[in-house]
């Protein structure tokens, strides 16, 4: 056990004797030892503790790094996946430092770390709490078996722009929906106890209003009315925030003119004062040194000295805390105080970590170190195939043409169908594409000898050598994007020999998973030209067409939608992906997935979301008028809404009622609805409740979800689904940004969509 640690719970028991027995002590026990262990620190030590340095960077070799830990120089690393990797940087913190003051180390862990589960927008598109929760739990404890103590996640910005390539990263466009996976993910990273050696530190990014910026470009300013921000996309971080998350990241957007890494309202009045934030805030990776870019500081000096102002306790991949509060500390332009205050909020994240007491807590010893690192026994493939089906949505299904049945021929064709790189998704971590099961394989071992498959890959990702050069740059892998050198002619020569051969075809298309990601916004949410030309070409043989789809982001997909027989989204699905798509097209599993984002029939329509404000002339389709809110080149609204998802079963909603036409405040009103299962096979749907506010003292949206189930009925069964509603539900923040219910009339909908609804109206009181 740490002697500091020892000093610390010495002078606590001291200081504090008469209250042993009281659930104060141990927060006491970590003021003190803090303020025991700060009293110690030079300025160089403690500045150093606010360094946030990337593993294997070039701009600190690890060799330098050594030196730099050894002597007091770095507070935490980022970037590690194993305890070989991690272990002798804490050795040269605790061993050679000279207060002993260990490391903590973090990776972005958004939707798993070695078995890699489908991305973070498929999660949200299970709407299935307890599956999004294991999968946070088991993330947990391989990346924390690995030695890593923080994850950079969940990701909770809202998107409605899905041009963003962080689409893919997020959890869709709906606060509360999004909101409820945020407290559930934090709660699931972080476990029982942030001690436990189980548990990963949750950082919530990207504080604030990432997922807003202009135009769907990554990096990009946000300008946005404070009622917006209160009402549609803060309440996600403030969920997290709620849930115990004991970090934050901080966002590279600049919101209504200043940046948020030197944003005093954000992080200090907004976060600390408001929410009541007490942990550690880190800058984005290099953003502090971009407010000289933003325009807001000159030079260094001032960059330095508007982040650590503003609150900004730690500087991911930094430079510029260290070369320059010093200078600011000796001429008082930074105070000691603001320092000491971040300083005490890392120190404090580490004591709450249980590092102190145990630097190795999640290292482990190295005689405890597995002997593959990447063995396949350190997965959960079970888990990951059970959330990826989860998170398949059925969008189109006509004629039944799924599930399939497993004998005749199959042709799987498409750039995507052998794909192990690409359906791992984003930010996969420590997942290995070997280790991946593409869709060849998933049906290959699904089908075994029951059936004959034939593949070809009918045309590459795309043609544009200049996008493909991009996406290789960006590239985690190199190069990500392996272009088949033979002409596109041929390629889809060879798809329509092996698809007149076929009794049914399946294409698997979209986007590659570099093509949804951190700095790849798009102008277009087209399938790419060249995949397009292949489904025109195996559309004119005459055979049924499935889409298989593999993409980040909504996509524009009329013409995919008039020339398939059925179409699956599968975005990002994982390791076990392959399985699980295999598993939903043969009818092995009922999707049961809805849309946790609108999909726009094109990019002209964004933003398409469900929740808009209610307009003085609004479009209404069934009576069409020139003068109102309309695009006039093709329909309006969006071509799949807002938790709109297909089952191989049917489903009907009837007898909406409410438990009494008024709500008196504080008291509850109860929304029932009879759910029926009248197809033929068992399944799982999702049935949303959304409320509109009918008349308030500002312009409301014309609806907002406000609660849902997921719920199981077998064949032919039954069930009356029941739903409460209180005065919280039907609180707004005014003009004055105070959340408010005001009296009037709401109107309760009821669907399995948030287009198709039935409707019932009670007043407030």
């Amino acid at each position: 056990m740490n002697k500091l640690y020892l000093l610390g719970l010495l002078a606590s028991l001291l200081y504090l004797p008469a209250l042993a027995d009281s659930p104060r002590v141990a927060l006491q026990d970590k003021q003190i030892f803090i303020a025991n262990l700060m009293q110690q620190m030079t300025l160089e030590e403690k500045i150093g503790q606010l360094r946030l340095i990337s593993i294997g960077g070039e701009e600190m070799p690890k060799e330098r790094l050594i030196e730099e830990i050894a002597a007091g120089h770095v507070g935490g690393t980022f970037n590690s996946v194993t305890r070989t990797e991690n272990r002798p940087l804490q050795d040269a913190a605790v061993n050679s430092s000279r207060l002993k003051i260990p490391l903590f180390f973090a990776y972005d862990i958004v939707h798993g770390h070695r078995t890699i589960f489908p991305i973070s927008l498929a999660q949200a598109s299970s709407w299935d709490m307890q599956a999004i929760a294991k999968s946070a739990r088991i993330s947990a404890i391989e990346a924390s078996a690995d030695g890593i103590d923080m994850t950079f996640a969940p990701m909770v910005d809202i998107s409605r722009d899905p041009r963003w390539g962080r689409t893919s990263e997020g959890l869709g466009e709906d606060p509360y929906l999004v909101s409820r996976i945020a407290k559930v993910m934090v709660k699931a990273y972080q476990g029982d106890s942030l001690q436990a050696p189980d548990s990963l530190m949750a950082s919530v990014k990207h504080f604030a209003l990432y997922g807003a910026v202009e135009g769907g470009r990554d990096y990009n300013i946000v300008d946005m009315s404070p009622v917006r921000m209160y009402q549609a996309y803060l309440p996600p971080y403030r969920a997290a925030i709620d849930a115990g998350a004991g970090g934050v990241m901080i966002a590279l957007n600049s919101i209504n003119g200043t940046p948020a890494t030197a944003n005093t309202w954000l992080l200090q009045d907004l976060l600390r004062k408001d929410w009541g934030f007490k942990g550690i805030t880190i800058s984005d990776h290099g953003a502090i040194g971009e407010l000289l870019k933003h325009g807001v500081a000159r030079n260094g000096r001032e960059a330095a000295k508007l982040a650590i102002k503003a609150g900004v306790d730690m500087s991911m991949h930094d430079e510029l805390y260290r070369q320059e509060l010093p200078k600011l500390i000796a001429s008082g332009e930074v105070k000691q105080q603001e320092i000491d205050n971040a300083v005490r909020d890392v120190l404090g994240a580490k004591y709450d970590m249980g590092l102190f007491e145990d630097p190795y807590r999640r290292i482990g010893s190295a005689a405890d170190d597995p002997a593959d690192t990447n063995a396949e026994s350190r997965l959960h493939r079970a888990e990951a195939r059970d959330m990826a089906r989860r998170s398949l949505v059925l969008l189109k299904n006509e004629n039944q043409t799924l599930p399939l049945k497993k004998h005749g021929t199959i042709a799987l064709i498409g750039p995507l169908a052998d794909a192990p790189i690409d359906i791992l998704g984003s930010w996969a971590a420590a997942g290995l594409p070997r280790q991946s099961v593409s869709l060849l394989k998933g049906l290959r071992e699904a089908l075994g000898d029951q059936a004959q498959l034939i593949h070809a890959r009918g045309a590459n990702i795309t043609n544009d050598q200049r996008i493909v050069d991009y996406l290789n740059v960006i590239s985690f892998w190199e190069p990500e994007v392996v272009q088949d050198k033979r002409s596109p002619a041929a390629m889809i020569a060879e798809a329509v020999e092996a698809a007149e051969q076929a009794d049914v075809i399946v294409a698997a298309v979209g986007e590659s998973r570099s093509m949804s990601h951190e700095a790849v916004s798009r102008t277009s949410l087209d399938i790419p030209a060249s995949q397009r030309a292949l489904l025109a070409a195996l559309k004119a043989t005459g055979k049924p067409l499935v889409l298989v789809l593999m993409n980040g982001r909504p996509l524009a997909l009329q013409g995919e939608q008039e020339q398939a027989d059925a179409i699956l989204e599968t975005w990002f699905s994982g390791t076990e992906g392959g399985h699980a798509i295999a598993d939903v097209l043969f009818g092995d599993y009922n999707p049961s997935g809805k849309l946790p984002i609108s999909f726009p029939r094109s990019p002209g329509q964004i933003p398409t979301y469900y929740n808009h404000p209610r307009i003085g002339r609004p479009f209404n389709p069934e009576k069409p008028d020139h003068y109102t809110s309309q695009y006039f080149e093709e329909p309006n609204g969006p071509l799949y809404p807002f938790g709109y998802g297909l089952s191989y079963t049917e489903f009907s909603l009837s007898g909406l009622t409410l438990s009494s036409r008024t709500l008196q405040r504080n008291a509850t009103l109860d929304a029932s609805v009879t759910l029926k299962n009248t197809g033929q096979r068992d399944g799982e749907t999702v049935v949303q409740l959304y409320i509109q506010d009918i008349t308030a003292s500002l312009i409301r949206p014309v609806k907002e979800l406000k609660n849902f189930q997921k719920v199981m009925l077998k064949a032919g069964e039954e069930k009356i689904i029941h739903f409460t509603i209180t005065e919280d539900d039907l609180k707004f923040y005014n003009i004055h940004l105070e959340q408010v219910a005001e009296p009037g009339e709401f109107n309760v909908q009821i669907g399995l969509d948030s287009e198709t609804v039935q409707e019932q109206r009670f007043e407030l009181l």
